[in-house]
């Protein structure tokens, strides 16, 4: 095995160029939909696009954003610790995707509603939506400032990447091109780094597999060392990763933060007809599958490469995260511009993500407060107010970024809110849609039950972590090194078990040992089921509601038929 003891190099003029040329395209992009679309100022184009979406742009957006920089930086470093089985993801991107297609999306759609949530009113009251707008603000702007934070932090300690300037770059470019062009540059650009995340994979896995002796060697060392140990079923919800927890749990989580959500929802309804907007969806699918397959291999390349002296264990860095960057600028150090190339694949990620997630914000702030506040605003009017909901929401991103870095810990769980939210709401969405009994009453206290049990066990997993008989990550090696270990690096793992096991009472190894993966089902069960019943107890909701209107109805009836043929078909 080659020599691990030489240091690593860092960004150089090259790298910077090319990382500075991503900045550069996205920014473009959003200038040249602001001249071309600036005689079409209304809120409905700046949001949604006119509606004049085509299938292909919008289904590069949505793989972007839902592979953000945590997936490019910290999948490969899942795999490389417990193995391969990350892959079977790919079955829970396959339900996510076509119950969001075939069950959700038609109802989004035939609406003609621009706020996810405006359904809810609809279907119950204003009260109900407005709560799930505010949670869904609360989550997104918390869960888009450690996407900013988090890779910019693991960059900047592998690489020397300025931290603060490729923060604020990054708030700054995308509030920028956000504000401009709105919808239709935030899918384009989102398409163009879609792109740059394929190459930049690309790049590493070529790289890396010559590195490490070639295809064959990667496949016989992860043999080896247990990484292709992809199937396990065993049914124990306290395992961290199974077939049940990475399939069953998968879907749940992913669902919850992708069928019901504004950003993803948003995108589609852009589309010019349903069908498009479906097909956008299933080649969102392929793109999945694509980036899944990317970052397990490069997990499995980084494995094999260190097999023989693991950079965490030795001390080289100081968290997984790190690692990612780190076997990049050892492979590709010594080819001027390569470092840089896989940077801008890691925040083409984040841009999307949180480009997205601007546009949403500012999507529901506008739909759901503004709009009902001030319902006589002009076009212009209503464009120039979505543009400074654009330009708030991107400092508040920024900001967060800025006050995740003195977070410690709460990072960890500040990343969790996203699943732990996304369950309630999805159980939410679903008591409307796919049972009309649910009446007001059951909706609330559905969605108060939902949120507590997903946040008890989230909050107490953080507090009380899984012990490594759970989470069993693999072994790791430092033989090969050649240069001594220290004291903390020879014994981190002791002590991190010790930790662990000591002051534990029987909730933290049973209820807070729960895989993270059920957090999002937790939430969900418990929204529905106490939904149901306290719509049981209180008298079911009439369908035929006088205080709905036509449109609700029609929706009402669509759904209920399309669920009569499902259950026939079963």
């Amino acid at each position: 095995m080659e020599d691990k003891s030489h240091t690593v190099g860092t960004f150089q003029v090259g790298d910077y160029a090319v990382f500075a040329a991503l900045f550069v395209v996205s920014s473009g992009i959003g200038v040249f939909f602001a001249i071309k679309e600036r005689k079409k100022a209304s809120s409905k184009e700046f949001l949604v696009g006119g509606r004049q979406m085509s299938c292909g742009p919008v289904a590069l957006s949505l793989t972007a954003s839902f592979m953000s920089a945590v997936t490019v930086i910290g999948a490969p470093s899942d795999v490389y610790r417990y193995g391969a089985s990350y892959v079977i993801f790919g079955v829970a991107y396959t339900f996510v995707v076509f119950l969001t297609a075939e069950l959700f999306l038609p109802v989004f759609y035939r609406s003609g509603i621009t706020s996810t949530y405006e359904y809810l009113e609809l279907r119950f009251c204003k009260l109900v939506r407005v709560a799930a707008t505010l949670i869904y603000i609360i989550q997104t702007i918390l869960y888009t400032g450690v996407v900013v934070y988090a890779p910019a932090l693991a960059l900047n300690q592998v690489t020397g990447f300025d931290l603060w300037g490729s923060i604020f770059a990054t708030g700054i470019v995308c509030t920028f091109y956000c504000t401009l062009g709105g919808l239709k540059a935030v899918v384009w650009t989102d398409a163009f780094q879609m792109v740059v995340m394929v190459v930049g994979f690309l790049t590493v896995l070529i790289q890396g597999a010559s590195r490490a002796g070639g295809i064959e060697s990667v496949w016989s060392t992860a043999h080896t060392g247990g990484r292709m140990d992809v199937f396990d079923f065993d049914v124990n919800p306290l395992r961290r990763h199974t077939f049940w927890t990475l399939s069953v749990g998968g879907t749940f989580t992913w669902l919850g933060i992708y069928g019901v959500n504004q950003s993803t929802i948003q995108r589609c309804i852009s589309c010019k007809t349903e069908g498009h907007a479906r097909w956008a969806l299933y080649l969102n699918l392929l793109g999945l599958w694509i980036i899944l397959f990317c970052a397990v291999v490069s997990g499995l390349i980084m494995y094999t490469f260190y097999s023989r002296c693991d950079p965490w264990s030795a001390g080289s860095v100081s968290a997984p995260d790190q690692l990612m960057p780190y076997f990049v600028m050892e492979i590709l150090g010594a080819f001027p511009g390569l470092p840089g190339l896989f940077v801008a694949c890691a925040f083409s990620g984040t841009l999307s993500t949180v480009a997205a997630s601007i546009n949403a914000l500012a999507t529901v702030t506008y739909e759901d407060f503004v709009s009902q506040c001030y319902r006589d605003l002009s076009n212009r009017a209503a464009n120039w107010i979505s543009k400074a909901l654009c330009v708030v929401f991107g400092v508040a991103c920024t900001t967060m970024a800025v006050a995740a870095s003195y977070m410690g810990g709460i990072v960890q769980a500040a990343l969790s809110i996203h699943g732990m939210c996304g369950g309630p709401m999805l159980g939410l969405f679903s008591l409307g849609i796919l049972f009309p009994v649910t009446n007001l009453k059951g909706a609330v206290g559905g969605l108060i039950v939902g949120i507590t049990l997903s946040f008890w066990v989230g909050v107490g997993a953080f507090i009380y972590p899984a012990p490594s008989n759970n989470t069993r990550p693999l072994e790791l090696s430092t033989a090969g090194c050649n240069f001594n270990l220290t004291a903390d690096g020879s014994n981190q793992t002791s002590v991190s078990v010790s930790a662990l096991t000591s002051d534990r009472y029987w909730l933290a190894d049973s209820w807070y040992s729960m895989s993270y993966l059920y957090y999002s089902a937790v939430g969900f069960i418990g929204t529905v089921a106490a939904g149901l019943l306290i719509t049981l107890l209180t008298g079911e909701s009439n369908i035929s509601l006088a205080h709905t209107d036509n449109s609700l109805k029609h929706l009402i009836n669509k759904q209920s038929s399309r669920l009569t043929y499902t259950n026939e078909l079963i």
